[in-house]
């Protein structure tokens, strides 16, 4: 997700503030690449990088758009869903941003868990996990179409509980923030107790690996607790290190191309599909499911 997603619910006097913390993302993220260039002998791939800083501009130019043009649905829905609320929680007290910071990680867990197990939720997130180099660039390639999924709904009991929109805005964006240095491969493992509670470098390299003993685990955001709760939890391993990208991996920089080819694949299984099991299957299915539904379907033609 988006950490801007929900930008125009921020006060005017913050959002200097929000872009300067942008640009500094934006300069570390250079940073890094000048010295894994120079470390790797040039092996660093500025083409890639380039496509993150594009889907990253173009997001913010869609989000703008919309915003002005009235066209996001999820603020006037959760403001409706926020005059239901059961109570009222203000932010006054540190019960109240222990359950607000408990809430969001519970609720981006299952957000991102089906957005790695739900299709219609992966044709956007696919393109994060798009590129073929882990670095902190790929924290800010996160696709165009996150709008129109409604990934916001997955916040929306936070809301109905009774914490507002923007504080429920804020707090995701503070998880979301966090991610930004997880996406290394220079950082080691840390100490054991912080590798136990937190999301670390260690954890999301596996969250990012292509390998079958890597795929669909440590969905967590700031802390890695719900992953050992509900058993997606996977150590990383010296004998295997990751291999990153999809598991077909993507061989262009084509900003378009990198933004729309899942939701391309998407659709021609749409119009291959021959039954409501097959719609269904081709939008809610995992997306590995894919794989086996082609599977039967050459071995049908050529029967």
């Amino acid at each position: 997700m988006d950490p801007t997603a929900l930008h125009h619910l921020v006060p005017a006097e913050l959002r200097p503030w929000i872009a300067a913390l942008l640009f500094a993302m934006f300069a570390i993220a250079v940073i890094e690449g000048v010295v894994l260039s120079r470390k790797t002998h040039g092996a660093y791939d500025w083409r890639a990088f380039a496509a993150s800083m594009f889907d990253a501009v173009g997001r913010q130019l869609i989000n703008t758009f919309a915003a002005g043009a009235g066209l996001i649905i999820a603020i006037p829905l959760l403001d409706w869903i926020y005059t239901h609320r059961l109570f009222t929680i203000t932010m006054d007290s540190a019960w109240a941003f222990g359950l607000l910071f408990i809430g969001v990680e519970f609720c981006y867990y299952w957000y991102h868990r089906s957005a790695h197990r739900v299709r219609w939720f992966w044709a956007t997130h696919a393109v994060h996990h798009s590129p073929n180099q882990l670095t902190l660039a790929t924290a800010v390639r996160l696709g165009w179409t996150g709008k129109i999924t409604g990934t916001t709904l997955f916040f929306a009991p936070l809301v109905w509980l009774g914490f507002t929109p923007l504080s429920v805005s804020a707090a995701l964006a503070v998880n979301l923030l966090y991610q930004f240095w997880l996406h290394t491969t220079w950082i080691p493992k840390l100490v054991p107790w912080f590798e136990w509670v937190f999301n670390t470098p260690s954890h999301h390299r596996v969250h990012h690996g292509s390998n079958p003993e890597y795929l669909d685990c440590n969905y967590g955001g700031v802390v890695i607790i719900f992953d050992r709760i509900f058993g997606s939890f996977v150590q990383e391993r010296v004998e295997l290190p990751p291999t990153y990208g999809l598991t077909t991996p993507l061989r262009t920089s084509n900003p378009l191309f990198i933004a729309f080819h899942e939701w391309i694949n998407l659709a021609r299984d749409l119009l291959d599909a021959r039954s409501t099991g097959d719609v269904y299957r081709a939008l809610f299915a995992p997306p590995s499911a894919r794989d086996d539904f082609k599977l039967k379907q050459d071995r049908a033609k050529v029967r």
